[in-house]
């Protein structure tokens, strides 16, 4: 149907030629002619349709900035932490295992796995810190804390989306900047963060500590850090990584911890509340300027 609509258009072309020039074309050279003509009108068409494809997705994937660099790097340095405790930790804490020391064997040693465990110990308290100066010292901070603040709305939202799942109503909760989820998430992290860096400082310098406190604080310490490390595990590689990456709506991989940004489309699904505050701002932005 497209050959014959392109041939039929090429016709015409010749014979307006004809009809303006006052000739007759040899109707072999005629027919090559209109072959080519009709080629071209093709890629033309082709053209313009990969043309208006390409700026309609440039139109339907625009993306909002959700995280800064800061942010970002905080993560990174985070997520590179735990997961060098995880796999290092674990070989220690079942170190009577068979698959712990194959992975001993395979790294040079359980020196080897201490020695790397301390390196990520050294980057979740690194990253403590610089979060607490974050959310102290910087305006971005505190207003991201204050965001991931519990708040009426997030029990509100916990019961709506029970009802949801359980085919009680249709209607999905709405959230702003962040989930009842993603605030979970967050303060796991806080508070694991708390045990897993007191009782694994009172495991790293032992023989300082046990000189200031009795022998069951050690043991306490040791059964919180083993516990508490488990715990996290299990949060992580079930509920974060699930929530994150592995979710439906953005599997196989959420890329937005990384680049910072997040399309148009999983905004409005995602956090319509927010979305909507982006609007009215740039709507109120635009009407001052106008006004200038």
């Amino acid at each position: 149907m497209k050959r014959k609509n392109s041939l039929e258009e090429a016709e015409k072309l010749i014979s307006e030629v004809e009809k303006t020039k006052d000739v007759e074309l040899d109707e072999e050279f005629r027919e090559r002619l209109r072959i080519e003509i009709a080629k071209k009108i093709e890629e033309e068409v082709e053209r313009k349709k990969r043309e208006s494809l390409k700026k309609a997705k440039k139109e339907e994937e625009e993306y909002f900035v959700r995280f800064s660099l800061n942010i970002r790097l905080q993560h990174l340095t985070l997520a590179i932490g735990v997961i060098l405790l995880i796999i290092t930790g674990l070989p220690i804490k079942f170190h009577d295992s068979w698959w712990a020391n194959l992975f001993f064997d395979l790294i040079g040693g359980i020196q080897v796995s201490r020695f790397i465990h301390r390196v990520g110990a050294g980057m979740l308290i690194f990253v403590s810190i610089w979060h607490t100066i974050y959310i102290a010292f910087t305006k971005e901070g505190r207003n991201e804390f204050k965001e991931l603040l519990p708040r009426k709305k997030d029990f509100l939202d916990f019961y709506q989306n029970i009802k949801y799942m359980l085919g009680k109503t249709n209607e999905r909760p709405k959230y702003g900047r962040y989930s009842y989820i993603e605030k979970f998430d967050y303060w796991a992290v806080y508070w694991g963060m708390v045990i897993m860096v007191l009782s694994g400082l009172i495991l790293w310098f032992h023989n300082f500590f046990l000189g200031i406190f009795p022998k069951f604080v050690f043991d306490i310490a040791k059964e919180a850090h083993s516990d508490e490390a488990m715990l996290a595990t299990l949060a992580i590689v079930i509920w974060h990584w699930y929530n994150a990456h592995f979710n439906p709506h953005v599997f196989p991989f959420n890329p937005t911890i990384f680049t910072g940004k997040i399309s148009k489309e999983r905004m409005m699904r995602e956090h319509p509340l927010e979305y909507e505050k982006i609007m009215k701002e740039k709507l109120m932005k635009e009407g001052k300027a106008d006004e200038k």
